[in-house]
């Protein structure tokens, strides 16, 4: 690794009924999303009592981004600089239906607003930064497949311009009972070389 360089220094991956953390597995359970979400929280200890009323895709969001944070010793009482770049493809298409769902029965016409609250993908970052007392950059891309080239150029961005000590990147998706949370932690040290074709390798592990 050269002088100056950055590295990554955990990931954690959520897909096919099991949380990966750096390549170990941590929970696996066979079922449907919304089962194995809850088992999950509930097995590696998040704590966050909004938990049961949020969406699916900030379910999979936070419990991904709280598991691989806490490893790193990251408390909200130090309220780090740590910016938040998250992507996806289906945006937040998964609660859009439910909202669309409440509203096309003009005899039964209610908008739910607890569902209506999650019908944009950034939400899920907010949920992020609250638990964990984040006031640094936040953005939520969409794109067709997984962007490892954009995720790291703009991670680089952030910490070279000291816009931000630390960036927690990547991808996290639902649409139905499809789901996939891929995420990693940019800093100035780490186990991981932060290149693109390393942020590839690690995802498709």
């Amino acid at each position: 690794m050269t002088k100056g360089s950055l590295a990554i220094s955990s990931y954690i991956q959520i897909k096919d009924n099991q949380i990966k953390l750096n390549g170990e597995n941590l929970f696996s359970q066979d079922g449907p999303f919304s089962e194995f979400i809850k088992l999950g929280y509930k097995q590696c200890g998040v704590a966050y009592p909004k938990f049961f009323k949020m969406d699916d895709l900030s379910k999979l969001a936070l419990v991904a981004a709280d598991i691989l944070l806490k490893h790193e010793g990251v408390q909200p009482k130090n309220e780090e600089n740590i910016a938040l770049i998250f992507s996806n493809k289906a945006s937040s298409l998964n609660t859009d239906r439910s909202h669309q769902e409440s509203i096309q029965n003009k005899d039964n016409y209610y908008p739910s607003p607890a569902v209506f609250v999650y019908t944009l993908p950034n939400i899920c970052l907010g949920e992020i930064s609250i638990k964990y007392k984040l006031y640094s950059e936040n953005s939520f891309f969409i794109f067709d497949n997984f962007n490892a080239e954009h995720l790291y150029h703009y991670s680089q961005s952030l910490i070279q311009s000291k816009q931000a000590e630390k960036v927690l990147c990547g991808w996290v998706d639902v649409d139905n009972d499809t789901y996939e949370a891929f995420l990693y932690l940019v800093s100035k040290n780490g186990s991981y070389e932060h290149t693109i074709n390393e942020i590839n390798k690690l995802y498709k592990k």
